[in-house]
């Protein structure tokens, strides 16, 4: 519980950490384009500002040097630019004029910049990235000045953006920080979170350890939805399962040990008191092998319902509906005296286990004859639906009541309020039952009290022989 919630966590912390190393430098990145973008939008603004300005003067005013030069000293006097920017003008290929008066090294007059600019022949835009910590780049749009329709000089707004890259990066250095912060506490109301979410696998393990073979009762208390809830219903069904098989094994143990412990107490109790007649040990001898006769089928009975669990238990081959009846028919007819009869015979073939049916039949028709008298009809029958088969045994005895309808299908059930009629263990019904779901069929009863009983096999023609047990 503990290393898999410390793997979780830290999986979880690697995940955030991870974010948070690709979001700062994405975020550095779009920071310092939106104050590039920023800071284009103020050079554009100022600029056009002036040349607002500059083409209201030129439509007054007669195209003369001196009056450009009181244009350009009374523009810089009247507007001040922006933080880290400068207005600078170029006449006759020298720094006339600026605003700030004091310019930086790179605007000095001396500078690459300068130089370039007194060479412009066409307004542009430009930038001009330093190493200096100080300047960052220089960001400059400018704009041609002419007297006389000739070239004069250059009008430049430009930008130092060491100021902006500080704020940029304190900005940076903020968000990582409460980003780290974020991480912390997340992990913090994780660690504690995590224990109430997999506080239903805690106790999932509480109750396994819990659970022995004496007691088989302990469930989890389901809450909520989800994994973790679909996770307890589906261990309380797994123990659902374990318990009634539990429960039907030991039931089966104690149904067999009692099946077992009577005939043997019989031949026990009357080997202990036979004597030396002749007539006394003949009449013993008898009851002894009849006492083994029973345990034998009763060990044969056992021996099918565990073959059934195997995967070769049918041997499958092709069988004639008809044919087959009547053969069947043939064997149970002897069983006892009873009006037997023989009803409609399905068509076609069928795929199964010749010897399984036959067993199965005989079974249901051995349990008629115990619950019918000598005047009372047995009928014995087949039809063929679609892709189904149907065998039937039909009784007019003495019905089931529908209480018990359900459970003689179960080992060692009999019917409830009556006498034992049969030297069988109550392993019959359960054997049809089970050759019946080796086939992928069912075993359908119809009865009531007073009436009569019918048992039909309902199995299908054909069983894909991958799918048989």
């Amino acid at each position: 519980m503990g290393e898999t919630r410390t793997r979780i966590l830290l999986l979880y912390v690697l995940t955030m950490l991870a974010a948070v190393g690709l979001a700062v430098p994405i975020f550095h990145a779009l920071l310092l384009h939106e104050v590039d973008r920023r800071v284009q939008d103020d050079l554009h603004d100022e600029l056009e500002r002036f040349q607002a300005k500059y083409q209201a003067w030129g439509a007054v005013t007669s195209d003369n040097h001196g009056a450009l030069k009181e244009f350009v000293q009374d523009f810089l006097k009247n507007n001040t630019p922006e933080d880290d920017n400068h207005h600078i003008v170029i006449l006759n290929g020298e720094l006339f004029l600026s605003n700030p008066t004091v310019l930086p090294e790179i605007l000095g007059p001396n500078s690459q910049l300068v130089q370039k600019w007194t060479t412009l022949e066409n307004a542009t835009d430009g930038q001009l990235n330093t190493a200096d910590p100080n300047v960052g780049s220089v960001l400059y749009s400018s704009h041609l000045l002419e007297s006389n329709g000739r070239p004069q000089g250059v009008f430049v707004v430009a930008h130092l953006t060491a100021g902006e890259r500080v704020e940029a990066y304190s900005s940076v250095h903020i968000f990582t920080k409460v980003a780290i912060g974020v991480v912390v506490v997340s992990f913090l109301l994780a660690w504690l979170v995590s224990q109430q979410l997999l506080k239903p696998v805690q106790n999932l393990a509480l109750t396994a350890r819990s659970i022995s073979e004496a007691d088989l009762s302990r469930r989890l208390e389901v809450q909520g939805t989800g994994e973790l809830a679909e996770l307890s219903h589906t261990f309380n069904a797994m123990m659902n399962r374990v318990q009634s098989a539990f429960e039907s094994q030991r039931n089966f143990i104690n149904d067999a040990g009692h099946e077992l412990f009577t005939p043997l107490t019989i031949i026990q109790g009357h080997l202990e008191v036979m004597g030396d007649d002749p007539d006394e040990r003949a009449a013993t001898l008898a009851l002894v092998m009849d006492e083994i006769d029973r345990m034998s089928r009763f060990a044969n009975d056992l021996l099918l319902l565990a073959q059934a669990e195997q995967p070769n238990f049918l041997q499958l081959e092709t069988i004639n509906v008809a044919d087959f009846t009547q053969e069947v028919f043939a064997k149970v007819s002897v069983l006892a005296d009873r009006q037997w009869h023989l009803g409609s015979l399905g068509r076609g073939v069928m795929v199964g286990d010749r010897q399984r049916l036959t067993g199965a039949l005989l079974n249901l028709a051995r349990n008629a004859a115990q619950h019918t008298q000598p005047a009372d009809t047995i009928e014995l029958g087949s039809t063929t639906l679609g892709i189904q088969v149907r065998f039937w045994v039909r009784d007019t005895g003495e019905g089931i009541a529908p209480a018990d309808q359900t459970r003689i299908f179960d080992r060692f059930a009999r019917a409830a309020n009556t006498y034992r009629k049969s030297e069988g263990a109550g392993l019959g019904l359960a054997i049809v039952k089970t050759v019946a779901e080796s086939h992928q069929g069912t075993i359908e009863l119809v009865s009531q009290p007073g009436t009569g009983s019918t048992f039909t096999l309902v199995l299908p023609l054909d069983i894909p022989r991958q799918e048989t047990r």
